[in-house]
């Protein structure tokens, strides 16, 4: 059986692909920027707040969750989101790391 794609590249670089490929969608940006305003969990005001459908939103929190973005704490019948603030500041070390390691020698 052949190499994936994913294997010829290290975990870093695997890493930050997935993690702009999650991040690269603006209704997910659009829920991150709100989650990350609010001072509590945000359970059902995202889909007012976004403007997609319900399956949508979902579809998106699922996303954002499975890279560790988020976390959801069940309350009743509703699920409350929140930043997960340590997987937080590792994005943004490696964003961070990622960009200042670039050399800019354009022509």
């Amino acid at each position: 059986m052949g190499l994936t794609k994913t294997q010829i590249f290290d975990t870093s670089q695997n890493e930050l692909a997935t993690i702009f490929k999650v991040l690269g969608h603006p209704g997910r940006i659009a829920i991150l920027q709100y989650i990350s305003t609010q001072s509590a969990c945000i359970c059902n005001d995202i889909v007012e707040e976004i403007g997609l459908a319900q399956p949508t939103i979902s579809q998106h929190l699922k996303e954002l969750k499975r890279i560790g973005l988020i976390e959801g704490e069940i309350e009743g019948n509703t699920v409350c989101y929140c930043i997960a603030l340590d997987r937080w500041k590792e994005i943004q070390a490696l964003l961070n790391s990622f960009f200042n390691e670039a050399k800019i020698n354009c022509c």
